[in-house]
């Protein structure tokens, strides 16, 4: 038992370590399989490193490729739409950064550089219908990271509807449902933020940590539609 606790108490001793990693230098990635249309779209928004990257209204709309608004403790960015493989998308900053969300808005990972940072829902995941999220939901999860050595750690989450807010998205003011996911285990206590239509349940505005101390400012500019069949 003492082996098998100081074995993860190593774990979670390597993830913390990863935010210096994250925090400190850019994340660098080479988008070599990326599409010409891609690569030029990319080419557009290279704001990587700038404070304060805001876009407005008369640029989303020039741009006709989906967007969205990032802001992280090491970079401020408007992001394009690269590419969606089986439902997870990805996401460019210029040629610097990749995000990756799944269907239904979640950060899933980043990388470049030679770090990696990966998070997933174990089993069911309340994200695929939270209009109907009424009662508190836990929400188990798992993240990776690399070279910090850090495999499966656990967290738990514990997801829960609010009120209303009203968010300003490209000066259109939009009425939002507010969710909040308090997040414990593996070196994070930390809460994620989600405001989303009350309806559909699309998320249009979240923060979002991927690591201890790293969090992600997510808002939705000019959302993916995936065509419908």
């Amino acid at each position: 038992m003492m082996a098998r606790k100081a074995s993860q108490c190593a774990v979670y001793r390597s993830w913390r370590s990863m935010r210096p990693l994250v925090a400190g230098s850019a994340l660098l990635l080479a988008l070599a399989a990326c599409t010409s249309a891609s690569r030029s779209t990319s080419d557009s928004f290279r704001l990587l490193f700038k404070r304060d990257v805001r876009a407005t209204p008369t640029q989303v709309a020039a741009n006709r490729y989906p967007q969205i608004q990032l802001s992280a403790p090491d970079m401020s960015a408007v992001m394009v739409l690269g590419y969606v493989d089986d439902g997870q998308q990805a996401w460019y900053a210029g040629k610097e950064a990749v995000f990756h969300l799944d269907r239904d808005g979640l950060v899933t990972g980043t990388n470049g550089n030679g770090r990696q940072i990966t998070t997933r829902i174990v089993g069911d995941s309340p994200f695929h219908d939270l209009a109907a999220i009424i009662a508190p939901v836990q929400v188990q999860r798992q993240y990776d990271a690399t070279p910090a050595y850090a495999v499966s750690v656990p967290v738990t989450g514990t997801l829960v509807r609010h009120g209303t807010d009203k968010v300003d998205i490209l000066g259109r003011q939009m009425q939002l449902v507010r969710f909040e996911e308090r997040l414990e285990g593996g070196g994070i206590s930390a809460t994620n933020l989600y405001w989303a239509d009350a309806s559909t349940g699309f998320i249009w505005k979240s923060r979002q940590h991927l690591a201890p101390g790293y969090a992600v400012e997510l808002t939705q500019l000019k959302p993916y539609r995936p065509a419908q069949d």
